[in-house]
C-alpha cells in the first residue's frame, strides 16, 4: 500500500483527500493498461495524461476517430490479456533530454516534460516546492512506456480483469482550455474486485433513476431552456411550489430564532467588492462588470453580486450600534450570481443564478460560541424536518503550513495569521463543546475566514457541502465595523456567516434525489389527487377539492376523460401522496377510497377521517404517509 508521502507525490488534484491508496494504485496502473490497449488498436493515437479519479480513471488521447462499440470491446478484451500477462511495472529515472528523445513523436509529452523542468505539474499549474525537475521518471509495462511519477502496483497481475469496465468516450480539451485541441477521453470504472464493481454499477443505476435532472423533467418541476443560456433553470409551477414551501419553512424558523429579514440589491458598485476583497479573491467567478457610461472610474461600474455579505454589512452600518444591540441577526433569501463555465453547469445543482438562505450575525466576541451553537441547533432542527439524517461536520481551514506554496504563488486567503488562529479556535471550541464529531481539512476555508461545513452524501455516496457556518474577523476590519461597548469605547464585532439549508436550487436538487421525487407530504407540490369515476361524481369531487384547497392543502381534481385506473396510475407516477377515488358508494357516504402513491389501498374512509389524517401528517412533517 502506498504511504501518505507516496500519495502526495502522486499529486493528482482530482483524488479525494481520504481516497484509499490501494485503489489509487490499482486505478493508476489500469490507466496505463488502457493506454497500451488503445495505442495498439489505434497506432496513430497520442497519449496525453491518464489519472485515477473517484470511481475509476480516464485517459486522454489525441485521436481523430470515434471508437465504435466493437472497438471498445476489443480494447477491454486486450486489457484483460495484458492483465493476465502479469507484466511488471518497471520505473526508471531519466534526464529531461532523454525524455524528449523518447517521446519525440508526442508533442503532448514534450510539453509535459518542458513544464516539469520549469516547476509545473502535469496540468500546467505551478507545483509546490522550489525549482523544476532535473530528472523525470517513466514507467513501463510490457511494451508500453509512459511519463509518470507513480505509484503503481507491482505487476499487471495485481489487477482483477473482472473488476473494471470502460464506461464511455467523451471529448475533452487539452489541459481543460477551450482554445486547445479537443481530445478523446476514455473513461473506465475500476475496483479491487468483481463484487465491488457490481455494487458500484448498481449504485450508478440507482443514481441514474434519482438524477434530479431526469426526475425534475418527469415530474414537471423545472426545465432548462436554451434561450435563457446555460445555468439559468426555469422553475415550473410544481417546482415553484416546492421552492416557496422551502422558503416559508426556513424563514419561519429564522423569525422565531430572532432573525431580521431584509431585501438588498442584486448588484452594487465595484468599489464595494474591492473593499470586501471579493474583487481580488473572487473576480474570476463573478459576472463581468457593467459600464453604465456614467463615469470613467472602474469603481463606479456595477457588478452582479457573488455573495450577500457586503450588502448585509451595509444594513449593520445603517445606524450606530451599541453592545446592548448585539447580537444582530440579518437574514435574506439573497439572489447571487456566479459565472461558472457552461460546461460545468447543469440542472439545479450547478447554476449561475442562485438564491441562498443567507444570514450574517454581528456579535460581540463573548457571544460567538453561543451564537454558533444556536446556528448549529437551527441547522439540525431544519435537517430533521427535511429528513436529512446522514451528515458530518468539517472544520475547513486555510493553507496547510506543511505544504509550502509554489514560488511566486500567493495565498488565496487573507493574510492575517493571528486572525486565522483565533477564528479556527473559535469554531473548534464550539464543535468540541457541542460534542459533535468533526474532522479538520486544510485549504477549504473561505478567503476571509474558516468554516464549519456540513457534509452530506449524494446518491453515489460522494460528499458535498450543503450548509456552512463561518467565523469572520476580516470583513469587520475591512469595513471598519464598530459597536459602542459598555465602557463607551468603539469595538469590532465578529461576523458569523451562515447558510442553514444552502441555496434553494441546491437544496431542491438534493431533496429530489434523496426522495426520488416522492417528497414528504408537507413538501409535495400536489398532496391530493381526486379521481371521480364518472361524470355524475364530478360535482362532489370539485366540492371536496375546493374544501381541501380552502384548508391550504394542494389538490388536483382530475376531470379528464381517461379511465379510472389510468388516472390513478398517472397520479402515482407523479408521486402524489394520496389518490382519492369517488364513486356512488363514496358519494353516498361522504367518504373517499384512499390509495397511496406506493400502491397501497387504504379502503374507504369518511372525508373527516381522511382530513384528520392529512392534517396530522402535514403538521408533524413526518416522512410517513400514514401516521
Amino acid at each position: 500500500m502506498a504511504s501518505e508521502a507516496e500519495l502526495k507525490a502522486a499529486g493528482d488534484k482530482y483524488i479525494p483527500k481520504d481516497y484509499a491508496p490501494t485503489l489509487y494504485k490499482l486505478r493508476h496502473s489500469l490507466a496505463h493498461v488502457l493506454a497500451q490497449a488503445v495505442v495498439e488498436k489505434f497506432p496513430q493515437a497520442k497519449p496525453t495524461i491518464g489519472p485515477p479519479i473517484e470511481y475509476g480513471l480516464y485517459y486522454d488521447f489525441d485521436l481523430d476517430v470515434n471508437p465504435t462499440d466493437g472497438e471498445l470491446e476489443w480494447i477491454a478484451n486486450r486489457m484483460k490479456q495484458i492483465i493476465k500477462g502479469k507484466h511488471p511495472f518497471k520505473v526508471r529515472e531519466i534526464s529531461a533530454d532523454e525524455g524528449r528523445e523518447l517521446f519525440k513523436d508526442n508533442p503532448y509529452k514534450i510539453e509535459l516534460i518542458d513544464g516539469l523542468t520549469k516547476g509545473k505539474d502535469e496540468y500546467g499549474d505551478a507545483a509546490s516546492g522550489s525549482g523544476g525537475a532535473a530528472t523525470i521518471t517513466v514507467y513501463q509495462q510490457d511494451t508500453f512506456v509512459d511519463l509518470c511519477r507513480g505509484p503503481h502496483v507491482e505487476t499487471t497481475g495485481d489487477l482483477d480483469p473482472k473488476a473494471f469496465k470502460i464506461t464511455q468516450v467523451t471529448g475533452s480539451y487539452w489541459r481543460g482550455k477551450s482554445d486547445n485541441k479537443m481530445l478523446k477521453r476514455f473513461h473506465a470504472t475500476a475496483w479491487a474486485s468483481a463484487d465491488d464493481l457490481k455494487a458500484h454499477l448498481a449504485r450508478v443505476e440507482e443514481a441514474a433513476k434519482r438524477d434530479h435532472r431526469k426526475v425534475g423533467r418527469e415530474l414537471e418541476l423545472f426545465s432548462n431552456e436554451q434561450v435563457f443560456g446555460a445555468g439559468f433553470p426555469m422553475l415550473l409551477p410544481k417546482g415553484a411550489t416546492v421552492r416557496r414551501l422551502l422558503e416559508q419553512f426556513i424563514t419561519d424558523y429564522e423569525r422565531k430564532a430572532g432573525y431580521l429579514h431584509v431585501y438588498t440589491p442584486d448588484a452594487a458598485k465595484v468599489e464595494l467588492y474591492k473593499i470586501s476583497g471579493h474583487w481580488d479573491h473572487y473576480k474570476d467567478s463573478m459576472f463581468p462588470q457593467m459600464d453604465m457610461g456614467e463615469s470613467d472610474n472602474e469603481d463606479e461600474d456595477l457588478v452582479l453580486r457573488p455573495m450577500c455579505c457586503p450588502h448585509h454589512i451595509q444594513v449593520y452600518k445603517s445606524k450606530p450600534r451599541s453592545y446592548r444591540d448585539l447580537p444582530i441577526r440579518i437574514a435574506e433569501l439573497g439572489k447571487m450570481y456566479r459565472y461558472e463555465r457552461s460546461g460545468v453547469v447543469g440542472g439545479l445543482s450547478r447554476v449561475r443564478c442562485m438564491t441562498l438562505n443567507d444570514a450574517h450575525l454581528f456579535v460581540r466576541p463573548d457571544q460567538v460560541k453561543q451564537e454558533i451553537a444556536g446556528v448549529l441547533a437551527l441547522m439540525k432542527k431544519a435537517y430533521a424536518d427535511l429528513g436529512i439524517t446522514e451528515y458530518r461536520f468539517r472544520l475547513s481551514k486555510n493553507d496547510d503550513p506543511a505544504t509550502p506554496l509554489p514560488p511566486g504563488k500567493e495565498s488565496k486567503y487573507a493574510n492575517n495569521p493571528a486572525m486565522w488562529e483565533s477564528s479556527i479556535k473559535m469554531l473548534r471550541d464550539v464543535l468540541t463543546e457541542s460534542g459533535l464529531p468533526f474532522y479538520e481539512a486544510w485549504n477549504e476555508a473561505a478567503f476571509y475566514g474558516p468554516k464549519i461545513d456540513v457534509q452530506v452524501k449524494d446518491t453515489m455516496g460522494r460528499e458535498e457541502t450543503l450548509s456552512t457556518i463561518q467565523a469572520d474577523q476580516h470583513l469587520p476590519e475591512q469595513f471598519k465595523l464598530e459597536f459602542k461597548d459598555s465602557d463607551d469605547t468603539p469595538k469590532r464585532p465578529v461576523m458569523i456567516h451562515r447558510g442553514v439549508i444552502s441555496t434553494m436550487e441546491r437544496m431542491m436538487s438534493y431533496l429530489i434525489e434523496l426522495y426520488a421525487g416522492a417528497f414528504p407530504v408537507w413538501l409535495a407540490p400536489v398532496q391530493v389527487a381526486i379521481v371521480p369515476i364518472a361524470d355524475r361524481h364530478f360535482e362532489f369531487a370539485q366540492q371536496l377539492g375546493a374544501s381541501l384547497t380552502e384548508k391550504d392543502y394542494r389538490v388536483d381534481v382530475d376531470l379528464g376523460t381517461g379511465r379510472m385506473q389510468a388516472k390513478i396510475r398517472d397520479a402515482q407516477l407523479m408521486k402524489v401522496p394520496y389518490v382519492l377515488v369517488i364513486g356512488d358508494k363514496e358519494m353516498a357516504a361522504n367518504a373517499v377510497a384512499v390509495r397511496l402513491r406506493t400502491g397501497e389501498d387504504l379502503g374507504a374512509k369518511p372525508v373527516a377521517e381522511f382530513e384528520a389524517m392529512l392534517e396530522q401528517v402535514v403538521k408533524s412533517r413526518t416522512l410517513k404517509l400514514v401516521p
